[in-house]
């Protein structure tokens, strides 16, 4: 799968991914052999990443192009854009939302992590949206991730180094993850000025 990480600390967010793609449990695509590793993709002032299948990555890129009146500025914001995506991935893209029999909602089959300058969000498949106030990963790696942004957030770094390590341990200790890594920031700060 993946690892990958947002953070936010002070006036900075980061957001950042590893570049492995995996086939199955026996075969890796890395970023030397990849021309399109990079996992993060923006979209107006937001950058995105997806945990998921593969095919996840070009489908939300082209189905986010036809949904007008997006909003990634918060929870509800992404729960009503994402909203209005879930019938498009079924009808123009063949999602197939089937999961768990007692599920209460069908599935988007993807994570999706969430940056810019309101804040860093995940959106999980059945479109639970969270708010996270410091950090958080997804992706297979994700524990390594998020053990060892832990116990770095309280160090005196920024939300880039935090979020390297991040993308660092989830590299070292998950199969399915490997660098070069992709790395974003935004400086709330300067965007801020800006509005």
């Amino acid at each position: 799968m993946t690892t990958i990480v947002v953070v936010k600390k002070g006036s900075q967010i980061a957001i950042a991914a590893d570049s492995q793609t995996t086939f199955g449990d026996d075969q890796k695509l890395l970023a030397g052999y990849d021309p399109h590793h990079n996992k993060i993709f923006r979209q107006g002032d937001s950058y995105l990443a997806i945990a998921g299948s593969a095919a996840h990555d070009l489908v939300l890129q082209s189905v986010l192009k036809g949904v007008h009146n997006k909003d990634f500025s918060s929870r509800q914001g992404l729960f009503d854009t994402f909203r209005k995506l879930h019938p498009k991935l079924k009808e123009q893209f063949y999602l197939r939302p089937e999961e768990e029999e007692d599920d209460p909602y069908e599935s988007s089959q993807m994570m999706v992590v969430v940056a810019n300058v309101h804040g860093i969000f995940g959106v999980y498949p059945m479109r639970e949206v969270y708010e996270f106030s410091r950090f958080w990963a997804i992706g297979s790696g994700r524990k390594f991730a998020m053990g060892a942004m832990y116990v770095a957030y309280e160090q005196d770094l920024s939300a880039e180094e935090i979020a390297r390590i991040g993308i660092q341990a989830g590299c070292e200790f998950d199969v399915s993850s490997s660098l070069p890594m992709t790395l974003y920031t935004i400086d709330t700060a300067i965007a801020v000025a800006k509005d």
